[in-house]
């Protein structure tokens, strides 16, 4: 064979060994480096487990490794002499760790790497080109000096290198280096290996890249630029990572992704994926003819995957990974309807608008007695409870929760000025909000009342102050809810055009027409209870133009449906 396999691990030992023997067992030496941290034992049962493969698989020099340690450089190169002394047939070396797993049989790589013998696969990319790198740090990692790890002393390497970039420190770079960056699992002809690692200036290029920040993503892949004359800048080795720049981990249920991508070694697979490792593993595997590596065939359902894990589903409030507020995907879920003032003017407005629009129609849900559900149940879908204490415990989460639980169905709830009111401005900056408003229609129930007067002009005071400064809210700059409102003597006006336009919102794929209207209650008196407020010191503002005489009682003022085109 003329491909070796160059492993560094220091996990999982028994995983290595089976995919070691795995690359032996079809003729391709291996060279394994374990790390000097793992326990003597563990490195003998290891050792002793492959003693019949002697031949083809040698252990390096142990080094102690660090993530972005030069020690990572140092453990690469000692493997990668071995393996080019040792087996002098290889023409090329494969870099890969312990938690990677071969997806197709040695054949099938030979067979790529036979059709271009003079290429290094290596992802190699200018600093000034990179847009990947975690940290904020690109063209630095060349020029600064990082003697304390960001691993284990975060806090004091931040400190040290703001005061490198406050000082302006600038390391010299090497005459002839222009740094690069990339992935740290290539694979590199044997020439070109060489170059690197008999270089008359290897010390000079070694001592330098010491002090770069993670080196293992930089040495080779700038070195490489330097002395290869064929270059393919991409990786045979199928990694992803996430937004904080963590790599996937492959488990049983990525089979099928893994098998789509064709790529010949993916990283990294869990060291408990039975199913993965007995798949790939599988001499059955050799006989699958496939094309030419492509993981840009898998890159939709990563990108799919981290916008769902960063933004997450639109509505969705999880204990798991609770959203920073103003920062979620969406409020709630799907639209929903908050209608002010009409349960008030029209008794029986839930079941007209029911039957109208197909909706589940609520009455108060946030209102001071009880959550008023929709047939007036007790604990409503995904077991809320219609207690006023366990809402008004988190009210946005009982309102995201009956929106999410009721999808794709549309929820709309009465409201008014007497519900608690902490969520006007969640619901106000909601797009999925639609917020109809009869202002005024709360003075109705009070006239009704039969309470004393002085009684009711204390109320009426509270409640007309409560819903101005929800008027006042709708009226903002930031408000993304869809907002109509109109004054108590607008609406009786004309209830028609309201109420139609208020069905259509609701269910616009029904288009329905106004065929029946719900019956206003008696309002015998009413203008002249308004007056009578007047009178007595409090000034009704939210009501519009109410005349003092009975108008609106007139029966020829009925609500009275007819077609609006």
């Amino acid at each position: 064979m003329s491909v070796g396999f160059v492993m560094l691990c220091h996990t999982a030992l028994d995983r290595v060994a089976q995919v070691a023997r795995h690359w032996a067992e079809q003729g391709c030496p291996v060279v394994i480096h374990v790390d000097s941290r793992v326990r003597p034992r563990e490195l003998r049962d290891m050792k002793k487990s492959l003693d019949d493969m002697r031949k083809l698989i040698r252990f390096s020099p142990r080094y102690r490794c660090e993530w972005g340690g030069w020690n990572l450089v140092a453990a690469t190169q000692a493997a990668s002499q071995m393996m080019l002394r040792q087996f002098p047939g290889v023409r090329h070396v494969y870099l890969t760790s312990g938690a990677c797993l071969p997806l197709r049989p040695a054949a099938d790589l030979v067979a790529y790497l036979n059709e271009r013998p003079e290429t290094d696969f290596i992802e190699s990319v200018m600093t000034e080109e990179v847009g990947w790198t975690i940290g904020g740090l690109n063209i630095e990692r060349f020029r600064l000096f990082f003697p304390f790890s960001w691993r284990r002393n975060r806090r004091v390497f931040d400190i040290a290198t703001r005061m490198q970039q406050r000082l302006g420190v600038r390391r010299r770079i090497p005459q002839g280096i222009v740094p690069h960056l990339g992935s740290q699992w290539w694979c590199l002809t044997r020439k070109t290996l060489l170059a690197i690692l008999d270089s008359p200036e290897r010390v000079r290029h070694d001592r330098y890249f010491r002090r770069v920040w993670i080196p293992d993503e930089s040495y080779f892949q700038t070195l490489v630029r330097r002395y290869s004359t064929d270059v393919e800048s991409r990786s045979l080795t199928l990694f992803k990572f996430d937004f904080q720049g963590k790599p996937h981990i492959f488990y049983d249920d990525h089979l099928s992704l893994l098998r789509r991508s064709d790529c010949f070694v993916a990283r990294k697979a869990w060291a408990h994926a039975d199913r993965l490792y007995d798949h790939f593993l599988s001499p059955a595997v050799a006989e699958d003819q496939r094309s030419d590596p492509n993981p840009g065939r898998i890159d939709r359902l990563f990108s799919a995957a981290k916008e769902r894990r960063v933004r997450g589903r639109a509505g969705l409030y999880m204990q798991s990974r609770f959203p920073v507020s103003n920062f979620e995907n969406g409020r709630t879920a799907m639209p929903y309807s908050v209608l002010q003032g009409f349960a008030e003017l029209m008794p029986d407005f839930p079941d007209w608008l029911t039957t109208m629009t197909e909706t589940r129609v609520h009455g108060h849900l946030f209102g001071p007695e009880r959550v008023e559900f929709a047939g007036g149940q007790s604990v409503f879908r995904g077991g809320l409870s219609d207690s006023a204490k366990l809402r008004d415990y988190n009210p946005k989460s009982f309102l995201t929760s009956l929106i999410w639980n009721t999808r794709p169905r549309r929820q709309c709830f009465m409201f008014g000025p007497a519900d608690n009111q902490t969520l006007n401005g969640f619901m106000a900056a909601d797009p999925n909000a639609q917020i109809s408003i009869v202002s005024g229609a709360w003075a109705v129930p009070l006239y009704r009342s039969g309470l004393p007067f002085s009684d009711i002009r204390r109320e009426a005071a509270r409640l007309q102050r409560v819903e101005m400064e929800f008027l006042d809210l709708l009226e903002q700059h930031w408000v993304k809810a869809r907002v109509r409102i109109w004054p108590l003597a607008t609406f009786l006006d004309k209830p028609t055009e309201p109420l139609q336009t208020i069905i259509e919102e609701i269910a616009p794929r029904l288009r329905p027409r106004l065929t029946s209207a719900p019956n206003l209650v008696d309002l015998t008196g009413f203008g002249q209870f308004l007056q009578d407020l007047r009178n007595q010191g409090m000034q009704p503002m939210v009501m519009g133009d109410y005349p003092a005489n009975d108008i609106f009682h007139n029966p020829d003022r009925q609500v009275r449906p007819h077609l609006v085109s």
